[in-house]
């Protein structure tokens, strides 16, 4: 690795190679484990195109994806973090829309779900114009990209936050779901007698220049999965009060019980504010 212009590539690189031979020595691994191996990093390849992203989700399904974010966040990890994975389903341009706007495209049956949220820097105080993009399954744990059902875009948005650092929308209350497991990620998750289900979640980006992106998910507090999430990313600090209510009066006209509401604060902190390279268009 010497000749390498770089000095973090170089450091990179002697770490890697050094860790994947003692891998190799530590397990004794046989020639058949090897070309197995190197066949399922080929398959991740081919299972990756513009609506999956296997890489993504192999990463997710050991763990390694929650360990980079720690890493990164949250003082390395040390303390609670407001972030979270991004997953394998953001994309780029999600529809713009109004503050308190509805982010269903399309029918999508299910309990009514209204949101409210605010965003401020560590201090306490409100940070207005951050782009917030939302992004969640549907009540049937399906993404749009993955149901020829729903809309183009449908329960995904991005809002502007206010003076007062608030944001809302309406939607519908997410499920859990398994995450694809007709590639290799699946083969390890059955090999390791593993269910593949995530907890019914939301997810959330808050990029705003002088601050740090924050991709999070705030999860559901009822969901039976909170503990065994297939991809790690659930912390006591990202499961949101999403509460029920049965009477009372509807916050639009057209709804009826039960409903959901869900408040949440987010904290950005000060920092480079940069946007992840979408895994799927």
């Amino acid at each position: 690795m010497a000749g390498a212009p770089s000095p973090r590539m170089r450091e990179v690189m002697e770490a890697l190679v050094r860790h994947l031979h003692a891998f190799a020595r530590e397990v004794k691994l046989t020639e058949a484990e090897y070309d197995l191996g190197i066949a399922t990093l080929n398959r991740i390849g081919q299972a990756t195109h513009d609506s999956h992203n296997e890489g993504i989700l192999f990463a997710d399904i050991l763990g390694f994806s929650t360990l980079c974010c720690l890493l990164n966040n949250g003082n390395a990890g040390a303390t609670e973090t407001a972030a979270a994975l991004l997953g394998p389903f953001w994309r780029m341009h999600s529809p713009r829309t109004e503050n308190g706007g509805s982010i269903l495209r399309s029918p999508t049956p299910g309990p009514a779900l209204f949101v409210n949220c605010r965003v401020l820097d560590p201090t306490g105080a409100p940070i207005e114009g951050v782009e917030m993009d939302i992004w969640h399954a549907s009540p049937v744990g399906y993404y749009e990209n993955q149901d020829p059902q729903q809309a183009d875009m449908n329960l995904r948005g991005k809002f502007l936050t206010d003076a007062q650092g608030r944001f809302s929308f309406r939607s519908v209350k997410p499920a859990g779901y398994p995450v694809p497991t007709d590639g290799p990620a699946g083969d390890v998750l059955r090999a390791q007698n593993r269910h593949p289900y995530r907890p019914a979640h939301v997810h959330f980006l808050g990029y705003r220049e002088g601050f740090k992106t924050l991709v999070t998910q705030v999860f559901v507090d009822d969901d039976e999965r909170l503990d065994s999430d297939a991809v790690f990313g659930v912390t006591e600090h990202l499961v949101g009060d999403y509460r029920l209510h049965e009477s009372g009066t509807p916050p639009a006209p057209d709804v009826t019980a039960p409903w959901y509401t869900l408040d949440y604060t987010f904290v950005m902190e000060p920092g480079e504010a940069k946007l992840p390279t979408p895994p799927i268009k």
